[in-house]
């Protein structure tokens, strides 16, 4: 197997950990993930289908949906009443908290069988990886 396939394979994992985790919530992992991404700021709608990678449509759809829950809400922005922002109300606050941290705990689990060095390897160049992507938690609205 090359490089390409083991990224591959370990994407799976990934994936199925994290839709493991999220069906814990009751939550799709679209839904987690659109939830994580505003539980501690406000963001444009136009900014979140560009960093998650769906189309605006899609992501409307998305927000339809958790919107209905209770967990999301589109506000206008205060500077531009054209900017639609997305934040979370304060039952998707406290779920978004709890399925972040769940996921943050046992995420690295994927990794458990390597010994001590490795697996601090794997943290080393997963962090390298996001950070040189620009997706994070404090990039900007």
């Amino acid at each position: 197997m090359d490089h390409g396939d083991k990224l591959f394979w370990l994407s799976v994992l990934i994936q199925r950990k994290y839709a493991e985790i999220c069906a814990e919530y009751d939550l799709t992992p679209s839904q987690a993930t659109l939830l994580c991404a505003v539980k501690d700021v406000p963001r444009r709608m136009a900014y979140l289908a560009a960093s998650l990678g769906m189309t605006k449509n899609a992501l409307s759809q998305l927000v339809d949906r958790i919107e209905r829950l209770d967990l999301v809400s589109r506000v206008g922005s205060e500077r531009d009443r054209r900017v639609v922002m997305l934040g979370v109300t304060p039952a998707g606050k406290v779920l978004a908290e709890a399925v972040y941290a769940e996921i943050t705990k046992r995420l690295p689990d994927i990794a458990g069988n390597l010994d001590a060095d490795d697996q601090r390897d794997f943290e080393r160049v997963a962090i390298a990886i996001v950070d040189a992507s620009g997706v994070s938690a404090s990039t900007p609205s």
